[in-house]
Formats: structure tokens, C-alpha cells, sequence
């Protein structure tokens, strides 16, 4: 997920204008073209989805993690933040 997280697959200034342009000329090829954006845009809303979740994923690992390590503390334990640093290793090489 990494390497085409951040790079959007669109070009929104182009799409905006094309869109601004069909509502303004209202002509059928103009408002065709704009049409013709929406497998584009569609496919950067998936992107994001995804990227949304696996946010959210990490986030939600993270968050386990520190709660491991206060409990782990809580209990006296050798290493409590072995836990954080297990999965911020784990964040830093894919599984």
C-alpha cells in the first residue's frame, strides 16, 4: 500500500475544468468529456477508500500497542514496550 499511497491517479485541475466547462456551455461534447472523468474519479475514491482503511488499521495496531505496553507496565513486566516497538518494526516491514 505504501508506494501508491500518496501519489493521486488523477489530474484534478483538468477534471474541474472539464467539469466547468460542461456546466457552462452545456454542449454535448463538453459534457461528454466531463462524463468521461468519472472512471478516473472513481478509481481515486477506491484509492483513498483503501487508504482510509488501512489508516485506520495501523492506527487502530498502534493504539493496541501502546495499550499492551501500559498494561504491560501495570504488571510489572521485564520489557513493556516490547509491544510498541514490535509493531512499529512490524509498520516499518510489511507483512
Amino acid at each position: 500500500m505504501k508506494g501508491d499511497a500518496i501519489d493521486p491517479v488523477l489530474d484534478e485541475e483538468t477534471i474541474w475544468k472539464h467539469l466547468k466547462t460542461a456546466l457552462n456551455s452545456r454542449t454535448g461534447l463538453d459534457i461528454w468529456t466531463a462524463v468521461a472523468d468519472l472512471p478516473l474519479v472513481l478509481t481515486e475514491v477506491e484509492r483513498l477508500r483503501r487508504l482510509l482503511a488501512w489508516t485506520r488499521i495501523e492506527h487502530a495496531n498502534l493504539l493496541a500497542a501502546a495499550q499492551a505496553t501500559l498494561a504491560a507496565q501495570a504488571d510489572g513486566e521485564e520489557d513493556p514496550l516490547y509491544y510498541v516497538r514490535d509493531e512499529v518494526a512490524a509498520q516499518r516491514n510489511p507483512r
